[in-house]
C-alpha cells in the first residue's frame, strides 16, 4: 500500500508528461488526478490504522561505497503517516481544482498545449515530496528535498513568457541553494561523526556522540550543535524563515493552485518536518534549539507586520504562511515537536483553502489580484465567501476560550503559544510575546482581506465587477472538503497531539511504564500517575527508533497544560483586538487607513517595502555579484583570455609558422643537412650519457 502511495504520483507525472499525445489531454489529466485521489485514499487508511510502531519497507539497494550502504526504503512512523495525508490530500484537491482554474487560462497562446505539462509538474512535485517524507536516510531525504526544489522552479516559472515569473523562479532556486548548501554540510558532518546516514543508526548513537567535537571554521565546536545549526539553516531556506524568506512572496507569480500546493501546505513545511525528524539530535543541542526558537518567533512577528499593508491578495496570504511557519518552528524549538506537527497538520487545511479561495476570487474577477479593486463580492461569490470566511475564522483562532471547541487554528496556534510560555526560559518568553503580537496582526490582516474583498462598495473597474461570477463546481468542491478540515481537524485530533500523556503516547506509539526499543519519547513522558510508572518511563533516556524523541525530563507540555488563565486567553484577546481594529478601519471608517499611512509615512513605507530586505540583499549581494561578473567578463574573458589568445594567435604563432615554412625549401640538400644535424645531436647526447 505504501509503495502505491509513493509511486502513483510519479506514474501520473509520466502519463501527463509523455503519454498525453497518445491518450489525449483530458484523459492524461484525469488519470493523474485519479492516481492522486487513490494515493490520498490509501494515505488516510494508513494514517487511521497505524499502530505507532516504526516500520522500514525496503524498495531497492541504492548506493554502496566503503562504509556507506544506502537503501531506498520507506520509513513508516507517525510523522510519515501525518505527512502522507497532508501531501496527498492537498495535492489531489489541487489537481481537481486546477481543471477549472486552468480551463481558460490567458497566459498562453491559443492552441498551445500546456495543461498536461502543468499536471505533470504537479504530480512530479507530489512524488518528490513523498520521497522526502518517507525517507529512511538522509540521502533519500535530500533527493526529495532537491526534487521539490526543481518542481517549485518549474511551477513558479510556469508562465515562462512573463519576465516576472522567470525572475521569481530563479530567485526561489538561488535562495534555496543557500540553505541547501548548509543542509549538505550538515549531512557530511553527520556521516563524519556517525559513519552512517541511516536514521536508525544516527538516532541510536546520538547519546554516545553528544560530547564529540568538530573542527569547523576557526575553532572546535560541539559536533551535534554544529550539525543541528546546519540542518536548521537548510530548513530556513525551504521554509522561508527570516533572512532566507525573500523568495516566498515572489513565488506568487506561479498559478494559484501552485501557491496552494507548494507555498501553503507542503513544500514550505519540509523544513519543519526536517527539524522534527531530527529531534533526537536537536534534543542534544540546546543552543541550536534556542536559535530555532528565536528565528521562528522573529519570523512570525516580521511576516505578520508586512502582511498588514500588502494589497495583492495572494501576497497577504503568502506572508501569512511565512508567519505561521514561524509558529511551527517555535514549537519545535522549545521541544514540543507534536505541537509543531499539530499546527503543520491544521495549517495545511485552512491555508490551502485560503489560497484556493483567493484563486476563486481571482478567477471570478478576471485575474484581478489587487484588493483595492475588489469590494462587495460576497453576493456575487457566495460559496467562495463562505469558504474564505471559514478559513479566516480558522487562521485567526476563533473558538471558545478555555475549551477544546473551536476552529483548527484556534486549537493548534494556542497550543504553540502556551508551549512557548511553558518553556520557562528567556527565548520561550520572547517567543510567547512575539507570537501573541503576531496573532493580533494576523487577525487584523486576515479580516482586512475579508472586508476589502467581500464587504463595502465595489471599487476599481465597473465592467470587471459587473462580470464577476462564481467559480465552477470543480473548483468549489475542493474548497468544501478543505473547509471540513479547517473546522474539525483541530477538535478531532487535539488530544492526540496536545492532550493528556496517555492520548499523546498512544498516538505516537508510547506505552506508559515500558521502555520499548522503538518507542517515541514525548514531552512529559516521565510524568505518570504514580512514581513507579514515572521511574519506568524516565529511564528511556536515549533515542529509540520512533517518530519523535524528547528527553524524559522535558516538562514543557505539562507547563503549557497548567498555564495561568491569562496565558490561555491572550491569543483570543489578541484576535479580538485585531478583528475590532480591522472593522474600525475598513467598515466603520474606511478613510482611517489612508490618513494613518499619511501621518506615519516612514513606518508605512518600511512595512510596504518588506523591511527593505530585497533592497539590502540587492546592494550587498546582487550588485557586487553582477559587478564581479562584468569585471571577469571584460577584464578576465575579454582582456586576458581573448586578448592573450588573440595576441598569441596573431603574433607568436605566425612567427613560428613562417619560420617552419622557410625550412620547407624543397631542396634535397636542405633535408639531408637537417637529417645529418639531427643524427649528430642524437649521437652527442647518447655519448654524454655514457
Amino acid at each position: 500500500m505504501e509503495t502505491i502511495i509513493l509511486f502513483a504520483p510519479l506514474l501520473g507525472a509520466l502519463i501527463c508528461g509523455f503519454g498525453w499525445k497518445f491518450i489525449g489531454e483530458k484523459a492524461a489529466m484525469w488519470t493523474a488526478t485519479g492516481l492522486l485521489f487513490l494515493a490520498a485514499f490509501l494515505s488516510w487508511i494508513v494514517f487511521l490504522s497505524f499502530d505507532g510502531v516504526t516500520q522500514q519497507i525496503p524498495i531497492m539497494r541504492w548506493i554502496e561505497s566503503g562504509s556507506l550502504a544506502t537503501e531506498w526504503a520507506i520509513r513508516l512512523d507517525r510523522m510519515t503517516a501525518i505527512m502522507l495525508i497532508v501531501v496527498t490530500t492537498v495535492s489531489a484537491l489541487v489537481h481537481l481544482y486546477s481543471f477549472g482554474y486552468m480551463e481558460h487560462d490567458v497566459n498562453f497562446r491559443e492552441g498551445e498545449v500546456y495543461r498536461p505539462r502543468f499536471f505533470a509538474y504537479l504530480s512530479f512535485f507530489t512524488f518528490a515530496m513523498l520521497m522526502l517524507v518517507t525517507a529512511d536516510n538522509l540521502l533519500q531525504l535530500f533527493f526529495g528535498w532537491e526534487g521539490v526544489g526543481v518542481a517549485s522552479y518549474l511551477l513558479i516559472g510556469f508562465y515562462y513568457r512573463k519576465p516576472s515569473a522567470n525572475a521569481a523562479a530563479i530567485k526561489a532556486f538561488v535562495v534555496n541553494r543557500v540553505g541547501d548548501f548548509a543542509f549538505l554540510l550538515g549531512i557530511f558532518a553527520i556521516y563524519l561523526i556517525f559513519d552512517s546516514i541511516q536514521f536508525s543508526t544516527i538516532f541510536s548513537e546520538v547519546a554516545d556522540k553528544s560530547d564529540d567535537s568538530l573542527r569547523f571554521l576557526w575553532a572546535d565546536w560541539n559536533a551535534i550543535e554544529v550539525i543541528c545549526v546546519l540542518l536548521f539553516v537548510g530548513a530556513m531556506g525551504k521554509s522561508a524563515q527570516l533572512f532566507l524568506h525573500t523568495w516566498l512572496p515572489d513565488a506568487m507569480e506561479g498559478p494559484t493552485p501552485v501557491s496552494a500546493l507548494i507555498h501553503a501546505a507542503t513544500m514550505v513545511t519540509a523544513g519543519v518536518f526536517l527539524v522534527c525528524r531530527m529531534s533526537p539530535l536537536m534534543e542534544f543541542a540546546p543552543n541550536a534549539t534556542m536559535f530555532v526558537t528565536l528565528i521562528g518567533a522573529t519570523t512570525a512577528f516580521f511576516a505578520a507586520t508586512v502582511g498588514l499593508v500588502q494589497n495583492d491578495i495572494k501576497r497577504v496570504i503568502a506572508y501569512s504562511t511565512c508567519s505561521q511557519l514561524g509558529y511551527m518552528f517555535v514549537a519545535a524549538g522549545v521541544g514540543v515537536y507534536p505541537v509543531a506537527m499539530f499546527h503543520l497538520f491544521t495549517h495545511a487545511f485552512f491555508k490551502a483553502m485560503l489560497f484556493l479561495g483567493a484563486g476563486s476570487v481571482i478567477h471570478g474577477m478576471h485575474h484581478e489580484q489587487d484588493m483595492r479593486n475588489y469590494g462587495g463580492l460576497r453576493k456575487k461569490l457566495p460559496y467562495t465567501f463562505g469558504a474564505m470566511m471559514i478559513g479566516t475564522l480558522a487562521i485567526t483562532g476563533v473558538g471558545i476560550p478555555l475549551t477544546h471547541i473551536g476552529f483548527a487554528g484556534f486549537l493548534s496556534k494556542d497550543a504553540v503559544i502556551e508551549s512557548a510560555w511553558g518553556a520557562m526560559s528567556g527565548p520561550g518568553t520572547y517567543a510567547f510575546w512575539m507570537l501573541v503580537i503576531a496573532a493580533m496582526f494576523t487577525s487584523f490582516y486576515s479580516w482586512r482581506l475579508m472586508f476589502m474583498t467581500f464587504y463595502g462598495e465595489a471599487r476599481g473597474d465597473k465592467h470587471t465587477h459587473d462580470g464577476a461570477h462564481e467559480s465552477p463546481t470543480v473548483m468549489l468542491v475542493p474548497l468544501g472538503v478543505l473547509a471540513l478540515g479547517a473546522v474539525f481537524s483541530g477538535m478531532i485530533w487535539f488530544n492526540s497531539f496536545f492532550g493528556d500523556h496517555d492520548s499523546v503516547n498512544r498516538f505516537f506509539g508510547i506505552t506508559q511504564g515500558e521502555a520499548h526499543a522503538s518507542a517515541t519519547v514525548l514531552p512529559g513522558a516521565a510524568h505518570a500517575a504514580t512514581e513507579e510508572a514515572a521511574g519506568a518511563v524516565a529511564h528511556v533516556g536515549e533515542p529509540g527508533d520512533g517518530a519523535i524523541y524528547m528527553a524524559p525530563d522535558n516538562h514543557v507540555m505539562d507547563n503549557a497544560h497548567h498555564a495561568p488563565i491569562w496565558v490561555k486567553v491572550s491569543p483570543f484577546v489578541a484576535m479580538l483586538i485585531g478583528l475590532f481594529t480591522a472593522w474600525l478601519f475598513y467598515i466603520k471608517n474606511p478613510s482611517l487607513p489612508g490618513r494613518l499611512a499619511a501621518t506615519q509615512p516612514i513606518i508605512y513605507r518600511f512595512l510596504l517595502n518588506k523591511w527593505y530586505f530585497d533592497e539590502v540583499y540587492h546592494a550587498l549581494f546582487v550588485k557586487p555579484t553582477k559587478a564581479l561578473g562584468r569585471f571577469l567578463w571584460t577584464r578576465g574573458d575579454g582582456s586576458v583570455i581573448d586578448g592573450g589568445l588573440n595576441g598569441l594567435a596573431l603574433g607568436i604563432i605566425p612567427f613560428f609558422t613562417r619560420l617552419a615554412g622557410r625550412a620547407q625549401s624543397g631542396y634535397l640538400f636542405h633535408y639531408a643537412f637537417a637529417m645529418v644535424l639531427g643524427i649528430t645531436i642524437f649521437i652527442t647526447l647518447m655519448t654524454m650519457r655514457g
